[in-house]
């Protein structure tokens, strides 16, 4: 069995644009373990492989569009691809498999060298190439064109396979002999035995033998001393099954991606296979996918990670097609959906809610694809709504020609009707409500064509989320950073719309080989120096990194001191030892003009393009001065008009007149307004201008809160 990919890249190393610093760089390197496959995969793999394996009809196809990690089970034999939407670049459709050098279990191989070896697998259940079924039954032949299809791309957005490494593709028919699979076993209570040879103990180095129903010549010698209750297991029989001959049809050298775009011009390269030989039309017939990768030396551990990336999407397999085949009645998306931030991919909702103007994208960027050999007239739309609430909004784009991809590429944003398609404005704010410390918004998008009588129909989906920490990255790392020598220093910018108490920082760390990324760290926050770390204001010493059980999960490491920050600040590390700490580094989402390092005293830019997995954690206050177990819009008093202008009335739930005190607040939690007011009465309030304000009345010892709108128009 080989591996299952996840994302990663091997060692880049890239040495500064100055040139005092011929050792200390930055550095991106594979990782040594997916941890998506690592945390999902719970059942035996030879269990897998061992369910009944029944021949497939034509035709055969699969985009990889599903939400899992593994092939299906339905089409493939084995489970060593990762499926995912992380590492191809600008794919046929959302979603690939993905080939590397991590094997099932999300590890790098142990056979794993520096030389190419064989690494993933993708087979093919056996399909029916001597019949189809539909709409009648008929033979097939070489005669009925048979091809498959498919399309490929080096690197996408993980490591580059050198030349020596390759993509290859058999085709596997039946030789007509049985060679072993695999020794079926039983597990049985050791009563029986003990029963038929009276006795009452199974000593160590006495003989078993399978019992009734198995093969009787098969036996097992026994290592422990066994009696009444004790439960062994023994093999049964030997399973047989039809040997496989395999050809190699097809094979791709390695490349850089960007060589790749030179060479062909497009992303992923669609290749047509034609089905020729009679051996190969039998009711057995498979396919398959493997690739040959290679590992770094041994000299350097902490490069001894996962490398060489294939990404293989849109594989279709039929009769009646020819060389030209190469188009689909398809309409679809490509690439993840995207946040409707325009710095973060996440962010506190409390700061939000100080800028949401600023805090949210003008528009953003997807990617529509017509797989079809014709232009289609497309409907487009987005949706968005509250997880938890009533909020909602939506665009809609109107219809617009979406020419074939194959000609014109992905949807134009400099046309009118495609900017309103695939460059759309994000149409609203979120909801802004002072009543909860945190929430998420489900931003679906939609793609259809409804002319013809088989409507096209194609949706992505985001979740927008606004918890307590910031997040630049989309939590799935496809590489792990890593800083030389020992001292380099690491910030990550960050800004506060209001201020806020800096409770923690998050850190995801890749797992690496024999933990070689185990090693001693502290955390740093800087002020800000004129858009570069500046003084340094809290550190955190002799930290390590901290796994979670969790896919892809995230350390708290709490900060043991009250820091107030506003404004842009600064988070990260300093290295105490040699060798990369790889920390999780996502690359669909750059932060790179964020991103700084340190190793000669002169703080400098990132040289890469990507986020850290860095994020800090801040205060859950609704705004300044307001308890996290007060509420807005308490019910113990309302107040009208509601937009109001120059003036409100305060009613008391009790009905009597009270003379209180109230303050009014902005959204970034500033006061504008300190008033004396009267219950049931009119009061006067100053000019403010048109927004949200928060109202907070003061009760005795108790505080109301009670969200305003002010509009002078």
């Amino acid at each position: 069995m080989q591996k299952m990919t996840f994302r990663t890249l091997f060692a880049i190393s890239l040495f500064t644009c100055c040139s005092l610093l011929v050792h200390a760089q930055e550095t991106l390197t594979g990782l040594q373990f997916n941890e998506a496959l690592n945390k999902e995969h719970s059942e035996p793999i030879n269990d897998f492989d061992r369910i009944e394996i029944q021949s497939l009809q034509l035709p055969f196809f699969d985009d990889f569009s599903a939400e899992s990690v593994y092939p299906s089970s339905e089409r493939w034999i084995d489970r060593n691809v990762f499926i995912n939407r992380d590492f191809p670049m600008f794919p046929t459709n959302t979603g690939a498999a993905t080939f590397d050098v991590l094997d099932n279990k999300g590890a790098v191989y142990m056979h794993a060298v520096s030389v190419p070896f064989e690494a993933d697998y993708l087979t093919s259940r056996p399909i029916r190439l001597d019949s189809l079924f539909f709409p009648f039954p008929k033979a097939i032949s070489p005669a009925d064109s048979v091809y498959l299809s498919f399309f490929y791309q080096p690197q996408g957005k993980g490591d580059k396979p050198e030349i020596s490494d390759s993509l290859v593709l058999q085709f596997g028919y039946p030789t007509g002999n049985m060679v072993l699979d695999y020794i079926d076993s039983v597990t049985v209570l050791v009563d029986t035995y003990l029963l038929e040879n009276g006795i009452d103990f199974i000593y160590p180095f006495d003989t078993i033998w399978a019992p009734a129903g198995c093969h009787p010549d098969i036996y097992i010698v026994n290592y422990n001393t066994l009696t009444w209750g004790d439960m062994v297991t023994l093999p049964c029989d030997s399973v047989m099954k039809d040997e496989i001959r395999w050809e190699s049809i097809w094979n791709a050298p390695g490349m850089p991606l960007t060589e790749f775009l030179d060479t062909y011009g497009s992303y992923f390269r669609q290749v047509m296979i034609p089905v020729t030989a009679s051996r190969f039309f039998t009711d057995a017939f498979h396919f398959r996918f493997f690739n040959y990768g290679s590992i770094a030396n041994d000299i350097i551990p902490s490069k001894r990670s996962n490398v060489d990336q294939w990404n293989l999407d849109f594989i279709y397999l039929n009769v009646n097609r020819s060389i030209f085949d190469t188009t689909y009645r398809m309409l679809s998306f490509s690439e993840r959906a995207p946040s409707f931030l325009k710095r973060y991919e996440s962010m506190p909702y409390r700061q939000y809610r100080g800028d949401p103007v600023n805090a949210t994208s003008p528009e953003f960027k997807v990617y529509l694809t017509n797989l079809d050999q014709i232009e289609h007239n497309t409907k487009y739309r987005y949706s968005v709504k509250q997880a938890n609430g009533n909020f909602s909004f939506s665009y809609d784009g109107g219809s617009c020609n979406l020419p074939p991809f194959y000609t014109f590429g992905f949807q134009n944003c400099a046309t009118n009707c495609g900017a309103a398609h695939s460059c759309p404005p994000v149409n609203s704010v979120f909801a802004l409500d002072f009543g909860i410390d945190s929430t998420s918004f489900q931003i679906t998008h939609y793609l259809s064509d409804s002319s013809g009588s088989n409507i096209l129909v194609d949706s992505i989906r985001y979740s927008q989320g606004f918890y307590n920490y910031f997040a630049y990255d989309d939590g799935t790392p496809e590489l792990g950073y890593g800083l030389e020598p020992a001292g380099g220093l690491l910030a990550y910018q960050f800004k506060m719309s209001i201020p806020d108490t800096l409770k923690g920082v998050q850190i995801y760390f890749n797992r690496t080989l024999n933990d070689a990324n185990n090693k001693f760290f502290d955390i740093v926050v800087w002020k800000d120096n004129n858009g570069k770390p500046g003084e340094e204001i809290y550190r955190k010493k002799r930290q390590r990194p901290v796994w979670s059980d969790q896919i892809y999960g995230f350390h708290l490491y709490e900060i043991d001191e009250k820091i107030f920050l506003n404004g842009n600040f600064y988070i990260g590390l300093m290295q105490e030892e040699t060798g990369s700490m790889n920390i999780g580094y996502d690359v669909s989402r750059s932060s790179q003009q964020y991103t700084f390092f340190n190793v000669d005293g002169i703080w400098r830019s990132s040289q890469f393009e990507g986020s850290l997995m860095i994020r800090p954690v801040v205060g859950s206050y609704y705004f300044i001065g307001m308890t996290e177990n007060e509420s807005t819009n308490d019910h113990s008093f309302t107040v009208s008009p509601n937009p109001a202008k120059n003036n409100i009335r305060i009613h008391c739930k009790q009905g009597v007149v009270r003379n209180l005190e109230a303050s009014i607040y902005d959204v970034s939690g500033r006061k504008v307004a300190q008033l004396s007011i009267r219950t049931n009465e009119n009061n006067l309030i100053p000019r403010l201008n048109n927004g949200l304000y928060i109202l907070r009345i003061h009760d005795n010892n108790d505080n109301h809160s009670i969200k305003l709108i002010i509009r002078n128009d």
